[in-house]
């Protein structure tokens, strides 16, 4: 059950969708898009269909078009899942707490390489991180494989979207994180659980179905909303200060 609904509407893999482009940064291959000229940095990490999925690219080119320098990084290593894999025993040489690892070098070349201030996060991989004062924010859509003790080790804003329909993260769970989140006076946190909608609606939607792409967007519009309250006013802030 768990599986199948993390693996619905696969999406026709494409090196060459997206605008942006395919580099290597922090020694990974990432789909790259956005100004140079940016301060603000987004890391956003793709569910198991990997970083070559459209709708992921088309999301990563909607947050640069609002501000951002954006980073998607090929933390699959061209072994992204397919239909005819095992999911659980493909899990096994992809663990979010490698690629967190994997993820550091990237966020170390943002801030170096290319004069990145402050970077958000989208994923469960950057639960690891925030435990760990690496990022500004992060937003976890749909969330998979999180569990109370991640969410209790916290230590950056948060911002949870769940769905209604969501047999690895199902509302009730989403319910026990924002109660978790409650008690952390010292961390900010958003918490919302969105009707109608099935587990991966945000990037594994059928982009002629109007309904679908409405309720994507939306949840890609509060995604925004965090990182402009957290990523680019802690880089003003920073500016202000110097």
């Amino acid at each position: 059950m768990v599986g199948s609904q993390c693996c619905e509407n696969p999406p026709d893999l494409s090196l060459s969708s997206g605008i942006g482009c395919v580099e290597d940064i922090g020694g990974l291959e990432s789909y790259i898009t956005g100004s140079l000229d940016s301060k603000l940095g987004i890391l956003l990490v793709s569910d198991v269909y990997g970083f070559e999925a459209p709708n992921l690219r088309k999301l990563a080119d909607k947050v640069a078009a609002a501000g951002y320098y954006v980073v998607a990084p090929n933390f699959f290593h061209g072994d992204p899942f397919t239909p005819e894999k095992n999911l659980m025993y493909w899990y096994q040489f992809h663990l979010a707490e490698d690629a967190a690892e994997e993820a550091r070098p990237v966020i170390e070349a943002l801030r170096r390489s290319k004069g990145i201030t402050a970077i958000g996060a989208a994923a469960k991989v950057l639960v690891e991180l925030s435990k760990l004062d690496d990022l500004k924010a992060i937003v976890m859509l749909h969330p998979s494989l999180v569990t109370v003790d991640d969410i209790e080790e916290i230590k950056v804003p948060i911002s949870i979207l769940g769905a209604e329909v969501d047999h690895i993260s199902p509302p009730e769970l989403v319910k026990e994180f924002e109660e978790v989140l409650s008690t952390k006076a010292e961390v900010d946190s958003f918490v919302k659980i969105f009707n109608g909608v099935r587990h991966g609606w945000t990037v594994r939607y059928n982009i002629k179905n109007v309904e679908a792409v409405k309720r994507a967007e939306e949840a890609h519009n509060d995604m925004l909303e965090w990182f402009f309250k957290y990523v680019r006013s802690s880089c003003f802030s920073r500016q202000s200060a110097l």
